[in-house]
């Protein structure tokens, strides 16, 4: 069970997901992982569990890097917490595994949220405002063999994620996927979905998607 303070993203299906796909990289104590809006941490505390001793969480938002402290703390984990956007204060170092869950719910508005529970989930209209920036940014991280591992919804393109990182020099394939039920906000943005052509009348399931890409 992992602490979180109000506002922060409860690890879901995506998460679970996701941690799946990264206790199957082979991680050592030698293996340095990055963590990109990490929430509770709970991917930090799956790298850190599976033997990685150099683990870095970063989150833009100071209740998420206060709850990934917390669950570091309860858990006997050694993990380094970074208040800060995506790669910006770690700009310089390299890692072996890359690892994120970033908001990708296609919102009313381009604009991301920078304060809020909607700032854990809303992605611009398209869902990509930070999948876009991941693709771009991750790759400047990673040592050479080094991996992404990357969740997003296939409603937030799926295919534009692969175009991407493809054209950043990276072997991608699709590692793991799941359909699972519309939450509270997708059932609420249903109608504007629709109309978007984004998901199919009456549509109530979406499929999640990981995805891995060698650098």
């Amino acid at each position: 069970m992992l602490l979180r303070l109000p506002g922060v993203y409860r690890p879901q299906h995506d998460t679970q997901l996701l941690a799946d796909v990264l206790a199957a990289e082979p991680l050592g104590p030698h293996s340095r992982v990055l963590d990109l809006c990490a929430g509770t941490g709970a991917l930090s505390v799956c790298a850190a569990a599976a033997g990685a001793d150099r683990v870095t969480a970063v989150d833009v938002s100071r209740r998420a890097a206060i709850s990934i402290r917390l669950n570091a703390l309860v858990g006997g984990h050694r993990i380094r917490v970074i208040h800060g956007d995506l790669i910006e204060k770690v700009r310089e170092e390299r890692f072996d595994v890359v690892v994120s869950n970033p908001p990708y719910v296609p919102a009313l508005a381009d604009a991301v949220p920078d304060r809020g529970p909607a700032r854990a989930w809303d992605a611009g209209k398209n869902g990509r405002a930070l999948l876009d920036r991941i693709c771009c940014q991750a790759p400047d991280v990673l040592v050479a063999g080094g991996v992404l591992l990357l969740a997003q919804s296939s409603l937030s393109g799926v295919e534009k994620t692969l175009t991407m990182l493809e054209e950043q020099n990276m072997r991608v394939d699709i590692a793991a996927t799941a359909e699972i039920p519309f939450g509270p906000v997708l059932v609420e943005r249903r109608g504007m979905l629709e109309r978007r052509g984004l998901i199919e009348v009456g549509q109530t399931r979406e499929e999640i998607v990981v995805i891995r890409a060698v650098k």
